[in-house]
């Protein structure tokens, strides 16, 4: 999609008839986008690690002319949760790979992994490949414009050998995210299927996503900064739900279209030149193919 000046976008298709799976969708970006997809007529199911939040989210999604509001379990970060999930939800015509987390101390999850790499790609990568036999029309993918100041180092993707940075384990994560999403549109079209996979970022947006960074600093920042001068979580998830109901070619990316990408209205932006690398994306494939045990299966 190329860029141009965008013009405001905020008035979701009906998607009447369409099933989604929105990750992480019990607050933030997650449930906006929820919200309005159900409202917009899409049956909504809330991939969620806390089922009680997502109870909570779901009586306020769900309205009184809404396509059913389902709550599911899933923590993307265990691999076990991710295909139990997939094994139960059945048949998916959008999923949204929302769920992350920003920033965190250093941890390593129940298989192993970074607490970003599992979370924001390791989890998103296996339940994609897991669900795409039933899927109809696409994945997106959830990103971050922090992708740009971003490396990632295949040989020590648990920073064991580096020190441990957390705002360079997110960028490599969103990294990740979209060498992930480049590498699944170019297997889509090899297979000859018509899914296909788009990308957004939400550039700056007022959520809690920074509640658990162990920092007070950047806790406030997150609090008070964002609000001040990025945009309210309905408007931050428009990125994501262009992407997910606009026909837009596959490995689009979706971003706000104002300075820096910070706020703005939906249009299509740019990436690094290391997010459009080939060989990194197919060497990040591979790997994570390696950890999660999950193949592309078309």
């Amino acid at each position: 999609m190329p860029r141009h000046r965008p013009d405001r976008w905020d008035a979701v298709p009906r998607q009447d008839g369409r099933r989604f799976v929105v990750t992480g969708a019990s607050g933030g970006l997650g449930l906006e986008t929820a919200r309005a997809l159900a409202a917009a007529g899409a049956e909504v199911v809330l991939a969620v690690r806390n089922v009680e939040k997502g109870a909570a989210a779901a009586a306020a999604v769900a309205g009184p002319r809404s396509a059913p509001v389902e709550v599911r379990r899933l923590d993307v970060a265990d691999l076990s949760s991710v295909r139990e999930f997939a094994d139960e939800v059945g048949a998916v015509d959008v999923l949204v790979n929302n769920a992350g987390v920003l920033a965190v101390p250093r941890a390593l999850t129940v298989d192993g992994f970074e607490t970003h790499l599992a979370t924001n790609h390791l989890g998103h990568f296996a339940l994609t490949n897991l669900l795409l036999p039933r899927l109809t029309d696409r994945v997106v993918v959830v990103s971050s414009d922090s992708h740009r100041h971003a490396d990632l180092d295949l040989t020590d993707l648990a920073w064991e050998r580096r020190p441990y940075k957390p705002y360079a384990a997110y960028g490599a994560s969103k990294l990740a995210n979209l060498l992930f999403l480049a590498e699944l549109q170019r297997r889509l079209t090899a297979a000859g299927s018509t899914l296909r996979a788009t990308g957004a970022h939400p550039g700056s947006t007022a959520t809690g996503i920074t509640a658990n960074t162990g920092s007070r600093v950047k806790t406030w920042v997150g609090s008070w900064g964002h609000p001040l001068f990025g945009m309210p979580p309905w408007q931050g998830a428009l990125t994501t739900l262009y992407a997910a109901t606009m026909d837009v070619p596959g490995n689009t990316f979706i971003g706000p279209g104002g300075f820096l990408e910070m706020r703005g209205w939906p249009t299509g932006v740019g990436r690094s030149q290391k997010a459009t690398d080939p060989e990194l994306a197919k060497a990040l494939w591979l790997r994570s193919e390696e950890l999660t045990g999950a193949s592309f299966p078309l």
